[in-house]
């Protein structure tokens, strides 16, 4: 059956079967407990009001989330580099990429978030409409129209169709889920759907029939001057052209299993924090007052007693959380383990830090080999030759899973997920410290040393002197006041 304007392709619909437990995770607490029962499943013959408040109390433990944070946050650690042959006019339209305020680095670190998260998502370069009245590129100038960048999410991409020509695929059509904001009333607005599809050299808008089973129709279209889809496709682990998944998608499943234990454990927890109290050999009639002035009567040989639970299930869920979180970790690790390269030939680079790369390291290489791609467009909106190219920071690779998971623990504590008592014993589980330092003396050590050299200022100090040049400070000048 031929697909309509707003239906997936097949191609999507593969790729959106590991959309959800990536949005729920992202979505945070809130998000995992609207899903409801397909990520916390009930148990069996549970009652639903049990349920109800199993899952009311449920929290989530944001490891999917935050390890996307801390491995997209890594390339751009330091600022994004436009190298000399990106031309001027671009470099200062990169300081306000999207016309919304964000220049190029931040832009780009929300795309590559959005990349590892989902495994694709992509940036098209367009141009504002202008008027009938402007008819040369120097008209337009003086408006001040200029390309800018729009960051279109994973859920957005509908279909394409693509060509191999010149041993290069390019997009023969693309199309693209968007909304529209419209007046609701006198003073409200509400987004409608529309899909964008674009064209070699044109593009059009469609919108929803008056009835759910009406085709869509076309709301308005037009021409552009480029001979090419200005859009560019950004992947997490890239499977094909304009395919990808998330390559922490492992890390997705194992977060959705950590949600479910953490809520058998605090089902447990709280069972056997209430004691019961038990009466043996006690006959219907006997009866009971609970009182600390209180006695209780009982029978011959008959016996009451609290009856607690022996916690051995409790040290066990303990145990499998600790192993799912330590799981986590090294599965998220793993992204900054530098890895062989491929067999290269005699006339390619014979560089070992070419050859040997983490896979985040490739991904951030395809990342910044998209952002030239992007530049190349804002050019050829404007008819320069060559928008140059983008630099970003690389130099991050771990040498072993070991060193990635400390690095990953210790951005864990900075970020007040885990204390710093769980950060020593994780690095001394990974031989990064002595395995006998205790980790209360350790801090309470760290508490009598005081704050570290140069976190404080030197009581004894000369105000009058910088202390990083030792030289004196330099005296306002009265005139210039």
């Amino acid at each position: 059956m031929a697909l309509k304007v707003q239906d997936q392709s097949p191609e999507v619909a593969a790729m959106a079967v590991n959309w959800p437990i990536a949005e729920a995770l992202l979505g945070g607490t809130v998000a995992m407990r609207a899903a409801g029962a397909a990520y916390l499943p009930k148990w069996p013959n549970e009652e639903q009001p049990s349920y109800n408040t199993r899952l009311s109390v449920a929290t989530l433990f944001p490891a999917f989330g935050r390890t996307i944070g801390v491995m997209s946050g890594k390339p751009f650690s330091k600022q994004l580099t436009l190298a000399d042959d990106v031309p001027e006019k671009i470099k200062t339209w990169c300081d306000d990429a999207d016309q919304q305020g964000n220049n190029l680095h931040t832009f780009s670190a929300a795309v590559m978030a959005e990349a590892l998260g989902f495994g694709i998502c992509g940036v098209l370069v367009d141009y504002p409409k202008v008027g009938e009245g402007v008819r040369t590129l120097a008209q337009e100038r003086e408006l001040g129209v200029r390309p800018y960048l729009v960051f279109v999410r994973h859920s957005q991409i509908l279909g394409w169709k693509s060509m191999r020509t010149g041993g290069v695929t390019r997009l023969t059509q693309l199309r693209l889920a968007e909304t529209k904001e419209v007046s609701d009333g006198e003073f409200g607005v509400k987004n409608e759907p529309r899909v964008r599809v674009l064209e070699p050299g044109k593009w059009s808008v469609y919108r929803p029939g008056a009835r759910a089973e009406d085709d869509w129709t076309l709301e308005e279209g037009g021409v552009t001057t480029l001979t090419e889809i200005p859009f560019v496709p950004f992947y997490g682990k890239k499977l094909g052209f304009m395919c990808g998944v998330s390559p922490l998608l492992d890390l997705a499943h194992l977060n959705v299993k950590h949600w479910q234990s953490q809520s058998d454990q605090d089902t447990i927890l709280h069972v056997a924090r209430v004691p019961i109290l038990a009466m043996i050999g006690a006959d219907e009639n006997s009866s009971l007052t609970v009182g600390a002035s209180s006695a209780v009567k009982l029978p011959l040989n008959a016996d009451m007693k609290f009856v607690e639970h022996t916690g051995k299930a409790i040290e066990a869920g303990e145990t499998s959380l600790e192993k799912l979180e330590a799981q986590m970790v090294q599965t998220g690790a793993e992204l900054l383990v530098v890895k062989p390269g491929e067999q290269k030939s005699a006339t390619q680079s014979n560089n070992d830090a070419e050859a040997n790369k983490s896979d985040l390291q490739r991904i951030t290489e395809i990342v910044e080999d998209g952002l030239d791609q992007v530049l190349q467009f804002m050019a050829a909106w404007v008819k320069e030759p060559q928008g140059g190219h983008a630099s970003l920071f690389k130099d991050f690779g771990a040498g072993s899973l070991s060193d990635a998971s400390a690095q990953l623990i210790l951005s864990m504590q900075q970020a007040g997920l885990i204390t710093k008592q769980t950060a020593i014993r994780e690095q001394q589980r990974r031989g990064m410290l002595a395995a006998d330092i205790d980790p209360e003396d350790e801090l309470a050590a760290v508490d009598e040393e005081g704050p570290a050299l140069g976190a404080m200022d030197d009581p004894n100090a000369d105000p009058n002197i910088d202390p990083l040049t030792g030289l004196p400070k330099k005296k306002p000048d009265p005139a210039a006041a």
